[in-house]
């Protein structure tokens, strides 16, 4: 390739991320498949790129994320969250199903349940629960979003049939925790590991939570 047509494809490439193009399909076409290349499972539109994503591909801890045989029997695009073992289970449709290490509830603070994701967010803000203000009067009330928030890179927000459970299934700027029990409730995912979930699941995609 000439000089001048890979200074032209920088400069095509350069030009897409600054007017807002989808930066994760960026790096899809170049790597393919998702960012740690499992590339079952349903696919669904890319998230909105974000200025902060630069610091989820510059990760320090890798993904967890690995293919296995389904050990939920659920159907195909449902979430388990299996939180005596701290996983995170993405059923597909061949038998298998994406696993991700998880951090769950602290003792006091496990539930379990069926529920499904009713909204989703991009580096989301965060407002801490009532409840939670109340143990921890400390806490802000209102944090914008971005890589010292704690919910990370991105969240699913879980609803039930009354409406939103104040749980979410979210990234962490804190990967020391996953795989630990430490929450008051929600689930804790790497930053990678939640894009990637993120990218394979919508809307109204059931979330199964077991003790």
């Amino acid at each position: 390739m000439s000089k001048r047509v890979t200074l032209l494809a920088t400069a095509v490439v350069l030009a897409g991320l600054s007017s807002g193009a989808h930066a994760e399909n960026f790096f899809q076409a170049v790597f393919g498949g998702g960012w740690g290349g499992v590339q079952e499972g349903r696919s669904v539109a890319v998230a909105t790129a974000s200025p902060y994503d630069q610091n989820v591909v510059r990760r320090e801890i890798g993904p967890t994320r690995t293919v296995v045989a389904d050990p939920t029997g659920e159907r195909p695009g449902t979430i388990t969250v299996d939180t005596k073992n701290r996983y995170l289970y993405l059923t597909m449709s061949n038998g298998s199903a994406i696993r991700y290490d998880v951090g769950v509830g602290r003792e006091g603070f496990q539930w379990q349940g069926d529920a499904h994701i009713g909204r989703k967010a991009v580096w989301p803000g965060w407002t801490p629960p009532a409840a939670m203000l109340k143990r921890r009067p400390d806490l802000p009330r209102h944090m914008n979003g971005g890589i010292d928030n704690p919910l990370g890179a991105r969240a699913m927000y879980l609803y039930g049939s009354k409406g939103d459970l104040m749980y979410r299934i979210h990234g962490s700027n804190e990967p020391d925790t996953i795989g630990q029990a430490v929450s008051s409730g929600c689930i804790r995912m790497l930053n990678d590991d939640v894009v990637d979930l993120y990218n394979r699941v919508g809307v109204g995609t059931r979330v199964k939570v077991v003790l």
